[in-house]
């Protein structure tokens, strides 16, 4: 029996009572692992830290996670958990509906300036789609147009179409869509009822109906068994009345002691008389059950053997070591984030030291004068609605820890209201010396990390080594060069990382190995003709309106500079190509324009007498090169070696440099959408699809596009 990888309607039906028990809790932060999961920190007053997973890949699942099992944040929050973290922070969870009967849940949370809803779509391709409260899309991770419906940024949410729900028809509803079937029971049931196929067979075993029975068949004895056993199932739905299972399979000749051996296959929020033949644990919650299932169905993926696989699996321990390097360069960002936080808000108490002195002392006075907390808080609403800034600054005060929450500069800082500024500012610099050491202690288990991944890659040599015995082997052809390694079949890819100096700019290696940046706005552009741009180097720019300043290095900034250097064809006109894609032409939907050229020492940010540059601007003196009608043309890659990353640029130089490509022409997706499409294509191509969540996010995608529309050439 395969394992149950999406949660159905029922299971949604089950869950969605035992999350509302976590209404009031509050978002502490929001986080996006690769393209398909979220997860959201929040605390809950009565049961302390809650961790809710939202995944909607080939896992689709909601539910809460237990802290020890949460996976590690990532490094780098991409765009989406930005997003989420700017309207989550702070918000107190409002309750989760399930919509109609299908696998689609609505979670939304409250906060002063306004309602958010994340409406999480458990089917299809799975989708998560943040809206404000009048379901306006703020951002979703997959685009939808549809004839039937649309959920893109910027538009209203539009569910599905709604249908039957079983939990709630009525008897004539449910007659009615027994009655214009041409199947039998359980398809019926399945597909009319959308009860789909498990439940379905539970329904008719539960009734004593045969499955099979022809719809023609069924007389109304057989209608009413079917009615009052979906009547009870709604009913223990609505009250509550779970006894969750977990389910487990083993063959036969397994010990039935050892859970180990056993396998799960399913998770039900009751005991289902369909899986009678399967082991059963029980739970005491859904969530519980749900958590468990999940978790051992993802060690069971991961620990499954290979028979044949006789080598060590180095592979797969300098993948664990290169992860957990990663890991901890991420929990280093976020300290680091985390005490510059903490610094920022003790400096903006003493700069606004007169304002927090305010709220202080006026809540210190208020207890001494035994006022209560609540009292303390309506004063300061009254304050804030006649336009006192102290009292507007407050957003909300506890009384359970005697603390209040003041908002300066759109930053949330909490202050003990029984100290002053000093004594809460010193508090919060404290924190952040605290969170530095702990900084210094990821800084050295990296190298101890560091150190165990080095002697993997040891361990792996000396064994391939030892195998190849020092002669030829199949990895040669005839002539001893080494034969090229295919990548795409490759079961699990090492990272090897590399973020050049250049990462910020848009670049791209010609084909003849010279190195070309341009500039991606107009700081930029500033920036590269003032600080990179050197004798050698040649500068092209778009006739049109809007391109970047693109350099085409003669020499890297970290050697000398020499303008003896001759510049090959093939790579200006690569660079030329360069320039008039990443401009307003392909914006436009234009497939051609003209780019001219000049010489370094040709351009200056000094204008002519009685002129002005704008930011970004420069000055052209002497002849120009034109490159008349230079076509459009973008292609992204991933790169395998020497480093792992995805690359973009003109295809003539990015087809050369990696292992695979998609070539890209002005088309009617916006920037982002197309990014997820070629994010898809690239893990359809790689045999280990974690190599691609790993390096080539849709954001990190997007980071090599041309701006504005574009579609995949060969669709």
């Amino acid at each position: 029996m395969d394992p149950k990888r999406e949660l159905t309607s029922v299971d949604l039906a089950a869950l969605v009572g035992e999350l509302g028990a976590y209404e009031g809790a509050k978002v502490d932060k929001a986080y996006l692992y690769g393209d398909d999961l979220v997860r959201l920190k929040m605390r809950d007053f009565d049961r302390g830290r809650m961790e809710l997973i939202l995944e909607v890949g080939e896992v689709k699942r909601a539910h809460t996670v237990a802290p020890e099992r949460v996976p590690d944040a990532p490094g780098r929050p991409p765009q989406f958990a930005m997003m989420l973290r700017n309207r989550l922070s702070g918000a107190d969870f409002a309750g989760v509906e399930q919509y109609e009967f299908d696998r689609i849940l609505e979670f939304v949370f409250e906060r002063d300036d306004g309602t958010t809803r994340i409406i999480v779509e458990l089917f299809g391709q799975g989708n998560v789609a943040v809206t404000d409260g009048e379901y306006e899309v703020i951002d979703c991770l997959e685009t939808v147009r549809l004839k039937s419906r649309t959920v893109v940024p910027g538009s209203r949410y539009e569910f599905p179409d709604t249908r039957t729900n079983p939990l709630t028809v009525s008897r004539d509803a449910f007659d009615h869509e027994m009655d214009d079937s041409d199947t039998d029971v359980v398809r019926t049931l399945a597909t009319q009822l959308n009860f789909g196929g498990l439940y379905a067979e539970e329904v008719c075993t539960r009734a004593g109906v045969e499955k099979g029975l022809d719809i023609d068949d069924a007389d109304e004895d057989v209608y009413d068994q079917l009615y009052a056993t979906i009547e009870r199932l709604a009913l223990d739905i609505r009250n509550g009345s779970f006894d969750p299972r977990l389910y487990l399979e083993r063959d036969d000749d397994e010990d039935e002691s050892d859970d180990a051996d056993a396998r799960v296959v399913d998770v039900t929020p009751f005991p289902l008389e369909e899986h009678d033949d399967l082991e059963g644990e029980p739970y005491d919650s859904f969530l519980s059950a749900l958590d468990a299932y999940f978790f051992r169905l993802e060690l069971a993926e991961e620990e499954e053997p290979d028979p044949t696989d006789q080598r060590p699996d180095f592979e797969s321990e300098i993948a664990k070591h290169e992860r957990i390097i990663e890991q901890q360069q991420g929990a280093i960002e976020g300290f680091e984030q985390e005490a510059a936080s903490l610094r920022e808000q003790a400096e903006l108490l003493y700069a606004e030291y007169g304002l927090v002195d305010d709220i202080l002392s006026t809540i210190q006075g208020a207890r001494e004068r035994e006022r209560s907390w609540d009292d303390i808080r309506e004063r300061f609403e009254e304050g804030a609605e006649q336009g006192i800034d102290a009292a507007a600054a407050i957003v909300d005060i506890d009384g359970s820890d005697g603390t209040v929450t003041v908002e300066i500069d759109d930053e949330r800082i909490d202050l003990d209201a029984q100290q002053g500024v000093e004594q809460n500012a010193d508090r919060l610099y404290t924190e952040a010396k605290r969170v530095e050491e702990k900084k210094d202690g990821a800084l050295a288990a990296i190298e101890d990390t560091r150190q165990d991944l080095a002697d993997a890659k040891r361990r792996r040599d000396e064994w391939e080594a030892d195998e190849s015995g020092g002669g030829d082997d199949d990895e040669t052809d005839e002539d001893g060069d080494d034969l090229p390694r295919d990548w795409l079949s490759e079961s699990s890819i090492p990272i090897r990382e590399n973020e050049p100096w250049f990462d910020r700019f848009r670049w791209f290696n010609t084909s003849d190995g010279f190195l070309v940046i341009g500039g991606r706005n107009a700081d930029q552009n500033e920036e590269l003709v003032k600080k990179y741009l050197e004798p050698g180097d040649k500068v092209l720019h778009t006739q049109a309106h809007g391109g970047p300043v693109t350099v085409l290095k003669a020499t890297d900034p970290s050697e000398a500079s020499s303008s003896d250097i001759d510049l090959p064809e093939s790579s200006i006109a690569e660079a030329a190509q360069f320039a008039v894609s990443y401009s307003s032409v392909w914006k436009d939907g234009r497939y051609a324009g003209d780019v001219y050229a000049v010489d370094s020492d040709q351009v200056s940010k000094t204008p002519e007498s009685g002129e002005y540059l704008e930011k970004g601007g420069f000055a052209i003196r002497g002849d120009r090169t034109y490159y008349r009608d230079t076509a459009v043309g973008a292609a992204v890659g991933i790169q395998c070696e020497p480093y792992t990353r995805v690359i973009g640029g003109p295809p003539s130089a990015i087809e050369g440099q990696a292992v695979t490509t998609i070539e890209l022409e002005p088309g009617r997706y916006a920037q982002a959408d197309a990014a997820k499409r070629l994010y898809r294509r690239f893990r359809e191509r790689f045999e280990d699809e974690t190599f691609v969540r790993k390096i080539a996010s849709p954001d990190r995608i997007q980071h090599f596009m041309p701006p504005g529309g574009s579609r995949i050439a060969d669709d």
